[in-house]
């Protein structure tokens, strides 16, 4: 079981628990204006409002929360699987302006090699979409690719995208999802 973490995964971890921090941090909305002293040199101060402004939550679909990759013509074949990737957590943070809500939703899951199993490149298709009701304001789907060196445990993935506009802003009826989804490759 000799695997070992990489320093990105070691930065793509801390970004997580920075971004779960972040995200945390909602309350009901306020009215106050106060300004927060920045923790790092440079940093935009953070606005109280903002602390407490509404951020949705991430929701993972039934059935998303994990993808199987089969040997050529084994698909459905429990002994012919060669890698499966979960979700185990997931964060969100949201940054507020004045036409648009900007979010950064990270994903953290880990890819285990299944009888079939080998190493290489995994190619995993992440879906991230925000809806109000019916109205779809955000669908992408991105391919997030991690590299397996050892097929005697686990291998740790992180997948942050920090480009989630919500035009308008968010309220409480806006709805986030992520999951794998092996739908069309490629787009929106």
């Amino acid at each position: 079981m000799g695997h070992s973490f990489s320093s990105r995964h070691c930065l793509a971890a801390t970004l997580l628990l920075g971004v779960a921090i972040l995200g945390g941090c909602q309350q009901g909305p306020s009215s106050t204006q106060n300004t927060l002293n920045p923790t790092q040199a440079g940093a935009e101060p953070v606005r109280e409002s903002e602390l407490r402004a509404y951020c949705p939550a991430v929701t993972l679909r039934d059935g998303t929360n994990y993808f199987r990759t089969y040997e050529r013509g084994g698909e459905g074949d429990p002994d012919r699987i060669v890698y499966q990737a979960s979700i185990a957590d997931t964060s969100r943070a949201c940054k507020y302006g004045a036409d648009a809500t900007t979010m950064t939703v990270a994903v953290a899951g880990k890819i285990v090699p299944g009888p079939k199993g080998r190493t290489g490149a995994v190619d995993m298709p992440i879906r991230v979409a925000a809806v109000r009701g019916d109205e779809v304001l955000y669908s992408n789907l991105f391919r997030h690719s991690v590299t397996v060196g050892d097929t005697a445990g686990a291998t740790q993935f992180v997948f942050t995208t920090a480009d989630v506009v919500i035009p308008g802003g968010v309220d409480p009826a806006v709805q986030l999802f992520v999951g794998f989804d092996e739908g069309p490759q490629g787009g929106r």
